[in-house]
């Protein structure tokens, strides 16, 4: 953890240090809430003591003013010592860690790695180095400097890229822990880890292979963990990696999307197909993405919607990771208005056009719930969140309204208006 100013690019003068961020320790769990309120929000990147090459990437990649999170957690994050920071789905906490990251960069180093991302999906982790590369390209002078590490590629050729040199590793816990194992990825020069989508990263499925990871890393590494959501259980696991984190997290009664309107649709299982055909024939959808909670209700769905004349996509963990970017990439251009996949692309996923989530089956836990109907309304965009209700799921409906504090309305006949 390094408690000097970072140094710039050689051609560009050294940044100013960032104003320190005041540190504090709440007393328990219950107190985070109140930590945003100690961390003054800075309104503008230009006062945030950014080099002014990153300020260059910054604007390029389109950000203008900082988001919430970003003008309470950059500062901070630059200032050194480890951070908690939660925020909802899409108000920028990528863009957040990756500035920082790259504030905090020695340019003068690049061919040490310097900063390692874990995301818990391939996807998450590509986007997040197509960002970081974005926006650091003035700073690395238009070289490489960021790769991703993630399974389904081979391993020769990450090697071969941590032997050319990277100064920043985003990628999945299995590969990452593979190269680290093989002594491809050297930690001795790493002084910074962002976990994305921690909750998740510190799951029963993750946690065992960040803690394997640890072991490689340096004593002093400063910790970032950045996600929507922050269970207890997870909050209580990072006593034993983290030394006295800054907190940001907002009030769970402001988790739920502002700008999302959320409906629900009493249907029992055997006509929820029938119901989402209505919806499609009913209103004109610029793009949607469809929930299902199996790989193979996602298989069937598609299927039957083909069948019914409606030119779907689908995408799950089955699939190899060439067709999942293919199935991304026909998304995102637009070519396809509907997607139904699991919750694979629940978690930081940003497609620009989509204005409606169906989750054809309620999410098994209260917390990928926001993050499904967080892919509708990025930025602070319109979106409706429809969930399909049978009778053995009103209590799950129930404790998602009492978790997040929210209402969730039955669907108006005249909800097209709402896309508007």
């Amino acid at each position: 953890m390094a408690d000097t100013a970072p140094v710039a690019a050689d051609a560009a003068p050294v940044a100013p240090e960032a104003p320190k961020s005041p540190r504090h320790e709440p007393k328990d769990h219950d107190s985070f809430e109140d930590a945003e309120s100690e961390i003054k929000p800075i309104p503008s990147f230009d006062e945030m003591g950014l080099s002014n090459l990153l300020l260059r990437g910054i604007y390029g990649y389109g950000f203008e003013k900082p988001s919430a999170i970003q003008q309470r957690a950059i500062v901070p994050f630059v200032g050194g010592g480890d951070i908690i920071a939660q925020a909802q789905s899409g108000t920028g906490k990528t863009g957040a860690f990756t500035i920082s990251t790259l504030q905090c960069l020695d340019w003068r180093k690049r061919r040490e790695t310097q900063a390692l991302i874990l995301s818990p999906t391939r996807e998450l982790a590509q986007q997040t180095q197509e960002v970081t590369a974005r926006i650091g390209n003035y700073l690395a002078e238009n070289t490489p400097f960021c790769h991703t590490f993630v399974g389904g590629t081979r391993v020769q050729d990450d090697i071969a890229k941590l032997s050319a040199g990277v100064a920043v590793a985003v990628g999945t816990p299995g590969r990452v822990f593979d190269v680290m194992r093989r002594g491809a990825l050297r930690t001795e020069s790493l002084k910074i880890l962002v976990l994305d989508e921690a909750d998740e990263m510190l799951s029963q499925g993750f946690s065992e292979q960040i803690y394997e990871i640890f072991k490689f890393l340096p004593k002093d590494i400063q910790v970032c963990l950045f996600s929507a959501t922050m269970p207890d259980e997870v909050l209580g696991l990072t006593g034993k990696f983290m030394r006295n984190p800054t907190r940001i997290l907002v009030k769970k009664e402001s988790l739920t999307l502002e700008g999302i309107k959320q409906f629900y649709v009493a249907v029992e299982e055997e006509y929820k197909l029938e119901t989402l055909m209505d919806l499609y024939d009913s209103v004109s959808i610029a793009q949607s993405v469809i929930f299902c909670n199996s790989r193979r209700k996602v298989d069937w769905l598609a299927d039957q919607m083909n069948k019914k004349d409606f030119t779907v996509s689908f995408m799950h963990a089955d699939m190899d990771r060439g067709e999942r970017e293919k199935v991304m990439q026909t998304f995102k251009s637009g070519t396809s208005r509907v997607l139904i996949t699991t919750d694979l692309l629940a978690r930081g996923i940003d497609v620009q056009h989509v204005s409606i989530v169906i989750n054809y089956d309620l999410p098994a836990s209260k917390e990928n719930y926001l993050h499904r109907i967080g892919r509708s309304g990025r930025y602070g965009r319109k979106g409706v969140a429809i969930n399909m209700v049978s009778g053995a799921d009103v209590s799950k409906l129930q404790d998602i309204q009492n978790h997040y504090h929210t209402q969730v309305d039955e669907l108006p006949q005249d909800f097209s208006d709402l896309l508007d």
